[in-house]
C-alpha cells in the first residue's frame, strides 16, 4: 500500500511539473509600457502620455550612427506610437492623440496626429496631423537610461517634458479655457 501512495504521489508531482510547463508566459518587453500623468490641484485639467520606454543601454541614442537617426519621424518611444491625452482645450481640441517627433540637434518637430492605435510610425499618415511645430533641443545635466516623458505645471497649463540621454526638449502646453479665465479676472479687477 506504501509503494501505492509513494507512486501516487510521484504521478501527481510530474503531472504538476508538466501542466506548469505548459504555462504560456508573456515576453519580456525590453522596452516595457510606461505613463507619464498629470492632474491639476484643482482637476481643471488632466494630461496623460502613454508610451514604450526604450533604454540606451551603452548605444548611441542619436544622431547617424544612433539608434534615432536625425530628421527621420519617431513614434516618440517604442512599439506601439505613443499617445496623449488633454482633458482641455489647448491649440486644439481636448482629447487623445498619437505623439510623433522628428528629433534634430538642435530642435525638435512635435507633431499630434489624429489616428489612434498605430504601432510605430509604419502606417503614419500626415493628412492626420493636427498640430505640428518646431521646439529647441537642451542639454540635460542628468543622464536619462530610458527615454522619459513626463508634465509639470506651469501657470495655465504644463510642461511637456521629452528625455533621453543628455537631450531634454521642454514643450509648453497652455490650456485655452484656463487662460482666458485668469485674463477675465483680471480685467474685472480693473
Amino acid at each position: 500500500m506504501k509503494i501505492l501512495s509513494v507512486f501516487a504521489l510521484f504521478v501527481s508531482i510530474n503531472s504538476f511539473a508538466s501542466v506548469n510547463d505548459s504555462l504560456v508566459k508573456p515576453p519580456i518587453r525590453t522596452s516595457p509600457l510606461a505613463m507619464a500623468q498629470l492632474k491639476s490641484p484643482e482637476k481643471k485639467y488632466y494630461l496623460k502620455a502613454t508610451y514604450g520606454q526604450p533604454t540606451k543601454r551603452n548605444r548611441i541614442v542619436f544622431g547617424a550612427n544612433g539608434i534615432i537617426p536625425y530628421n527621420k519621424l519617431w513614434r516618440t518611444g517604442a512599439n506601439e506610437a505613443t499617445e496623449i491625452t488633454f482633458t482641455q482645450s489647448i491649440e486644439i481640441q481636448a482629447g487623445s492623440y498619437t505623439l510623433f517627433t522628428i528629433p534634430d540637434e538642435n530642435k525638435w518637430t512635435v507633431i499630434l496626429n489624429t489616428e489612434l492605435g498605430q504601432w510605430g510610425a509604419n502606417e503614419y499618415d500626415s493628412t492626420k496631423n493636427i498640430l505640428k511645430a518646431d521646439f529647441a533641443t537642451q542639454k540635460n545635466t542628468e543622464i536619462y537610461e530610458g527615454f522619459t516623458i513626463d508634465f509639470k505645471e506651469i501657470k495655465n497649463g504644463a510642461n511637456l517634458n521629452l528625455m533621453w540621454d543628455t537631450v531634454k526638449v521642454v514643450v509648453p502646453i497652455t490650456f485655452f479655457d484656463i487662460a482666458v479665465a485668469e485674463n477675465s479676472k483680471k480685467k474685472k479687477k480693473k
